[in-house]
């Protein structure tokens, strides 16, 4: 992290790209007015079609109470973090050294006897998996882990009674600790949002004998420009990091955020990430031009596509998940909208999206050649806000 600025994408008036004026002034109105209304510190909101940037505005303040918003502020991304990891693990697929149909225990030797925990009326039951979790089950969430904030089973309860999620192991010591608690269910059978990207962060280091950030930077962030993009803050950057409310407006518990000041021991592929509008734009971007950006290819076109196609088929996440919700599945990295309706927030069909816990949400449309990013910190409304923001964005295309 930290080094020049990252190169700008081109901008374009919102007309001359098919967005009203008017409706992307409203869009930023609204969110003025929460800031106004107390419920949200601030905020960067972007958009683009057709290559170029029609919105880049900063909203609020950057802390509460603090300096206004920057455009440039830092933000802890959380589980946007995931699409990059996804992308960097699959460039080794297209390099040969690592395939979708691997086992993880073949680059993780530890997950080799890992069983799996049954809950039944009889008790608690361990079972050898059916089959042995891949690397394409780790890219879709169907590799049978889980995330201990999701709920109470036993799992979950072991997750977070061995700290899982501690940034002070490294992740090899992740691995270690991860693969010594039972699976949450058979591989395959359902989709379980999860730390699994955390393990393919772990397959990275083992196929590539570099930390997760080092290669990271090597093969997507200095390629790309991305150099406000990584595990931790410089010191030089501390004054850009935007900061959440002490308290949830809404009176609930506001999740505690991660310190982006220290560099951790784990670097989290599902969720350790700071980066920027701008760096992240120009990531999104690379993925709507099918992989090259400025003469810099990631992947190839065909991989891409695939990439962003249901992965899901049949294997169905848990009735009424909010984090997969109706008409979506799920790619080798993020949600993937499979009918035009059914669902909340509008979107064609084919479009990708996904959100970070501290705030922050992003789509990409291939059809209509458009893609947003909401930063903010601000955990509580998540939701609210990603379905707000693309609401709104939708409004404002019309043509």
């Amino acid at each position: 992290m930290a080094g020049p600025q990252p190169p700008e994408l081109p901008h374009a008036d919102p007309a001359s790209v098919g967005f009203c004026p008017e409706r992307t002034r409203r869009l930023v109105q609204v969110f003025e007015r929460e800031v106004e209304r107390g419920r949200l510190p601030g905020a960067v909101l972007l958009l683009g079609r057709r290559g170029r940037v029609v919105l880049h505005q900063a909203v609020g303040r950057l802390t509460p109470g603090g300096p206004a918003m920057r455009p440039d502020a830092l933000f802890r991304i959380y589980s946007m973090t995931k699409p990059m990891v996804s992308v960097a693990a699959l460039m080794l697929v297209e390099q040969g050294r690592l395939s979708l149909a691997d086992p993880i225990a073949k680059h993780l030797p530890a997950f080799a006897n890992t069983p799996v925990l049954l809950e039944t009326a009889e008790g608690v039951q361990l079972q050898p998996p059916v089959r042995p979790p891949t690397v394409q089950d780790l890219l879709r969430h169907t590799a049978g882990f889980t995330y201990e904030f999701l709920g109470a089973s036993r799992v979950q309860r072991l997750y977070a009674e061995a700290n899982i999620g501690s940034r002070q192991r490294s992740n090899a010591e992740f691995a270690e600790a991860l693969a010594a608690i039972p699976l949450f269910c058979q591989p395959g059978s359902r989709w379980a949002y999860s730390r699994a990207t955390d393990v393919l962060g772990c397959v990275i280091e083992a196929v590539t004998g570099q930390t997760l950030g080092r290669h990271l930077q090597q093969v997507m962030f200095d390629p790309l420009g991305l150099h406000d993009t990584g595990f931790a803050a410089p010191a030089p950057e501390h004054g850009r990091i935007a900061e959440p409310f002490a308290q949830d407006p809404d009176g609930g518990i506001t999740m505690r955020l991660f310190d982006p000041r220290t560099a951790p021991a784990l670097e989290s592929g599902g969720g350790g990430l700071v980066s920027t509008g701008r760096d992240y734009a120009r990531f999104l971007q690379c993925l709507a031009q099918g992989g090259e950006l400025d003469g810099v290819r990631l992947l190839g076109s065909q991989t891409l596509t695939f990439a962003m196609a249901d992965h899901l088929g049949p294997i169905a996440p848990e009735a009424n998940d909010a984090l997969l919700p109706p008409g979506h599945g799920f790619g080798l990295a993020m949600a993937v909208r499979t009918v035009a309706g059914e669902a909340l927030m509008p979107g064609s069909v084919g479009t990708n999206h996904w959100s970070g816990i501290g705030g922050t949400s992003f789509f990409i449309d291939p059809a209509q050649d458009t893609w947003g990013i909401f930063l903010a910190q601000a955990p509580g409304q998540r939701e609210e806000y990603r379905l707000l923001f693309r609401t709104l964005a939708y409004a404002a295309l019309v043509g």
